[in-house]
């Protein structure tokens, strides 16, 4: 992404010189999606969740989401066209922000509402915001620093404080983001078998939204593999009975065909793009890959209804 402006500059200046910026606009729009899910969070553990001012928050939420992710894309597509690269169907629905943005679309106007579907978006938006608060945000406001012994400008305490979060916490906060989105898949199964309104339609979009991660994430590879190995564990229990025994394996075997069915590469010819480990870029650079928020700590900077 693009780096702060010019330490020449006054205050007034590098600051209106970031604000004309689309990945400012982007910045921004993060910064949006992490306070409507505050403020909803602290509607529903008051149980508060179906007020008015709730609905307004959780629509609030993806709809920034809808926007920062729009930039992402806009930005992506037009660096393909600039680097002759293909813009076909398979090529863009690859790509793990076009995913982002379907499904953030898609939650914004589903009539139904599942609260815990802002969780996985506000986890990308906390990073996105650290990430650019210390690479731009920071230098803008401080202006030029003294050059430490390897020649790079000395870094600040918040400035250190930052990078040491992203760090530390970074890829535990990915594999959180994997655990909330399989949760979310099986809490709208949930709704299809109580044959809630609208959840099959709900379902069949968020199955292929996860099929897509399961491809792309080594963090939702991951968690599935946890999940298919404790009830494994449970199924294999003595005291489960051989009808529970071989209702997993026909499960698990109807998995693994539909897993072969609906891998994308295969149609791509290729691999997907978009899959880099670290999730969703939500980058307002030029980069479509989950890399586009890089520093120089980390190179794997991130990417209604009736209550159910």
């Amino acid at each position: 992404m693009a780096g702060p402006p010019p330490g020449n500059l006054s205050l007034q200046e590098r600051l209106m010189r970031i604000a004309q910026t689309l990945q400012f606009a982007w910045f921004v729009g993060h910064v949006a999606v992490l306070v409507a899910t505050l403020k909803y969070i602290f509607n529903f553990v008051t149980f508060s969740y179906n007020t008015r001012g709730a609905r307004f928050s959780y629509r609030t939420a993806f709809l920034f989401a809808t926007i920062t992710y729009g930039i992402v894309v806009y930005k992506g597509y037009r660096a393909r066209l600039r680097q002759n690269r293909s813009t076909g169907f398979f090529a863009l629905i690859g790509d793990e922000n076009v995913q982002y943005l379907i499904m953030a679309f898609i939650w914004l106007f589903s009539p139904v509402k599942v609260s815990l579907a802002v969780l996985p978006f506000s986890v990308y938006s906390v990073f996105h915001v650290a990430t650019y608060t210390r690479a731009n945000l920071l230098p803008a406001l401080q202006g030029p620093q003294p050059a430490g012994p390897d020649g790079r400008p000395k870094s600040t305490g918040l400035h250190q404080t930052i990078g040491d979060f992203v760090k530390e916490y970074y890829d535990q906060s990915m594999f959180l983001v994997a655990l909330l989105e399989i949760s979310l898949w099986v809490r709208i199964l949930i709704s299809v078998i109580f044959f809630r309104r609208g959840s099959w339609i709900l379902f069949a979009l968020y199955t292929a939204f996860i099929r897509a991660r399961f491809s792309q994430s080594p963090f939702v590879q991951s968690g599935v593999s946890q999940l298919v190995s404790r009830v494994d564990a449970i199924a294999a229990n003595q005291q489960a009975p051989p009808q529970v025994r071989a209702a997993w394996e026909t499960i698990k075997g109807f998995g693994r065909q539909a897993t072969e069915a609906t891998d994308l590469s295969r149609y791509a010819g290729g691999k997907l793009s978009g899959g880099n480990p670290s999730g969703p870029s939500g980058s307002a650079g030029t980069s479509s890959s989950a890399s586009g928020l890089n520093t120089s700590t980390s190179s794997n900077t991130f990417g209604q209804r009736k209550s159910q």
